[in-house]
């Protein structure tokens, strides 16, 4: 079967930072769908595997984590799912991923797709709607059924794959959404996905809320630079209100000023439940699912913006760079093989 991979870590510039690849059909065993991978997305996450190291494989690695397709066949242990089923899905980090046309990924994780969306626009979604439900509803604690209406939330990279959904859910749980954005472009999509305020992140965050009237927010989603943004976040955030964070910190992080707050501080990485195995693991395919729901009632829209044909190497290499350097708004999808 067709795949794009890599043996060496390199700069997306190399030809052979990602090939085209022709690797062994896998065969589903136990908890397992293998799906035929009809359309993908690029997320940093990728780019960040990718990126260059002096350590290399022997066998191809195959990446990427976000992908729509047909169940072709089931693991013995398999429930709710058969062969025919179209279904969306992340996976697994520390599987091959989905740059190829059979993947095998734990039925557990993957959802069905949302009946109104075709499969290019469905792969826009996995990755980054279980990051942004667990940030928003487990590990910040808010309510789904509009319990703490009204509350403020900063939400910051908004127009990106993310924050593109964070937005729509935190508008849902009936939150006062403040994005940031900085460009006209962005700043027009973080609007219409229902921002009640957008603020630039080039500039101090603790006093761009001020000036629109929140001298401190209640909530904060943190999707980009964690270091460069800290001192603002800290300012920012509420007595007693929680922060939420994606981005992993490369220097030390100074929490007095959470201390004097009793606020608190959480990190979400979607691939925790998957590389743990943990007892929780199913949720992720239940939110998938209940994902499909919004979008099926029009309540979500899908953040695919940009849709490149076919997949293949040559292609994911431009995907690569454009993610690297920051240009992407909402998702960029791939679709189809060569």
């Amino acid at each position: 079967m067709k795949a794009v991979g890599l043996n060496e870590y390199l700069p997306i510039t190399d030809p052979n930072s990602l090939r085209d690849l022709e690797i062994d059909r896998p065969v589903a065993k136990e908890n397992d769908l293998s799906v035929e991978v009809k359309a993908i997305s690029v997320n940093p996450v990728d780019t960040k595997v990718r990126g260059s190291k002096s350590k290399s494989e022997t066998e191809p690695r195959i990446l990427g984590w976000d992908a729509a397709g047909i169940v072709m066949e089931i693991g013995e242990k398999v429930t709710g799912f058969k062969p025919g089923d179209e279904v969306y899905y992340a996976g697994d980090i520390t599987r091959p991923g989905s740059n190829s046309e059979f993947q095998l990924v734990d039925y557990r994780i993957v959802g069905h797709k949302p009946k109104s969306l075709e499969f290019a626009s469905a792969a826009a979604l996995p990755l980054t709607s279980i990051t942004a439900w667990e940030a928003l509803f487990d590990r910040l604690n808010i309510s789904r059924d509009g319990a703490d209406a009204g509350k403020s939330i900063l939400i910051i990279n908004g127009a990106g794959g993310v924050g593109s959904i964070a937005i729509q859910l935190a508008k849902i749980a009936q939150l006062k959404v403040i994005a940031t954005a900085s460009r006209p472009e962005t700043i027009a999509w973080c609007q219409q996905l229902g921002a009640d305020y957008v603020v630039n992140h080039r500039h101090n965050l603790a006093e761009e809320i001020e000036k629109i009237n929140y001298p401190t927010v209640d909530y904060i989603l943190c999707l980009n630079d964690t270091d460069e943004h800290w001192q603002a976040i800290a300012q920012a955030i509420k007595p007693q209100g929680m922060i939420c964070s994606v981005v992993e910190n490369k220097q030390p992080l100074a929490m007095d000023i959470l201390k004097k707050k009793s606020a608190g501080l959480v990190w979400e990485f979607m691939f925790t439940r998957s590389m743990y195995q943990t007892e929780d693991m199913a949720e992720q395919g239940k939110l998938l699912n209940q994902i499909s729901q919004l979008i099926d009632n029009d309540t979500l829209i899908s953040t695919c913006k940009d849709l490149v044909r076919p997949i293949n190497a040559a292609n994911l290499r431009s995907v690569h760079q454009r993610i690297e350097q920051g240009k992407a708004i909402g998702k960029i999808v791939l679709a189809d093989w060569s």
